[in-house]
C-alpha cells in the first residue's frame, strides 16, 4: 500500500510526537514562531540513519540558527534513547511515529525484513520544511536508506527559501 504525495502550500498535520526526555511531547504542524524542518529516520536498526544523523548534529549549530530542527522515527523510547545516548545527539530526538502519520505525510512505510532489524513496521527516511503558518513548504522523501538530501545544499536551500520568501514549487 503506497500513500498520496503531501501537498506542499497546505497544513501539516498537526502531529505531536513523544519527545525522548520524557517530559514533553513536539506538535509540528501548529502555527509558531520559527520555520521547522522535520526529518523522518527508519529507526535504530539502520546505519545509514546513524551515518546522516550524526552529519546533522556535527552541523546542528548552524540548522538551528535558521530553523528548528525535529528527528523522529516509529522507534520505542528506549530505542531511540539508547542511541541518543550512543551517539550523543543534541537535536530534539522523538519517537513513536505511528502508521497512520508516516501515510499522511507520503511516507514509503516498511515491514522488517527480520525481526534482527525491528519488530513493525517503520518510515523510509524524508525531509519536510514547515513554515511557521504550519504549512508544508518542502518535501523529500525516499523509498530506501541509501537516497538522502544533501545537508549541506539542503539548509542552504532553506536559508534562501525563508531569506527571499520563496514559493512552494511543484504545487501543479
Amino acid at each position: 500500500m503506497t500513500s498520496a504525495k503531501p501537498h506542499v502550500g497546505a497544513p501539516v498535520g498537526p502531529f505531536s510526537f513523544p519527545h525522548v526526555d520524557g517530559s514533553s511531547t513536539i506538535t509540528v504542524g501548529e502555527p509558531k514562531d520559527r520555520w521547522t524542518m522535520v526529518f523522518v529516520y527508519r529507526g535504530k536498526h539502520c546505519p545509514r540513519c546513524k551515518k546522516f544523523l550524526n552529519k546533522l548534529n556535527a552541523a546542528l549549530d548552524a540548522w538551528v540558527s535558521v530553523l528548528d530542527v525535529v528527528v523522529v522515527s516509529a522507534d520505542t523510547k528506549e530505542k531511540a534513547l539508547a542511541d541518543k545516548e550512543e551517539f550523543g545527539w543534541n537535536f530534539d530526538l522523538c519517537y513513536g511515529m505511528t502508521e497512520a502519520q508516516m501515510r499522511s505525510l507520503g511516507l514509503y512505510v516498511s515491514e522488517p525484513l527480520s525481526e534482527a532489524e525491528t519488530t513493525g513496521l517503520f518510515a523510509e527516511p524524508g525531509a519536510f520544511g514547515i513554515r511557521p503558518d504550519g504549512t508544508l513548504m518542502l518535501v523529500d522523501i525516499s523509498n530506501g536508506p541509501a537516497a538522502r538530501p544533501d545537508l549541506e545544499e539542503l539548509l542552504d536551500g532553506m536559508t534562501f527559501n525563508i531569506e527571499k520568501n520563496r514559493p512552494e514549487r511543484g504545487t501543479a
